[in-house]
């Protein structure tokens, strides 16, 4: 599921948790298809929404980040 483009993915709620700190990010596909496209890979949007709000900063690059978990 998780190397599939938005547009092959039959369900409508889309959800990728992290194996760090346990958060779990949901959107609807409509709406991810709307923000990043219909040929956007499912991978690379859920690693860019739990970037987007995490809260695992340890001011280093290798250390900083969620662990994405694709459901």
């Amino acid at each position: 599921l998780h190397a599939q483009q938005l547009n092959q993915i039959p369900g409508h709620l889309l959800r990728v948790g992290c194996r760090r700190c346990g958060r779990t990010v949901e959107i609807q596909k409509v709406d991810a298809v709307r923000l990043y496209g219909p040929d956007a890979m499912w991978n690379a949007v859920g690693v860019r929404l739990l970037a987007n709000t995490c809260t695992q900063r340890a001011g280093r690059h290798e250390e900083d980040g969620c662990w994405p978990a694709f459901d």
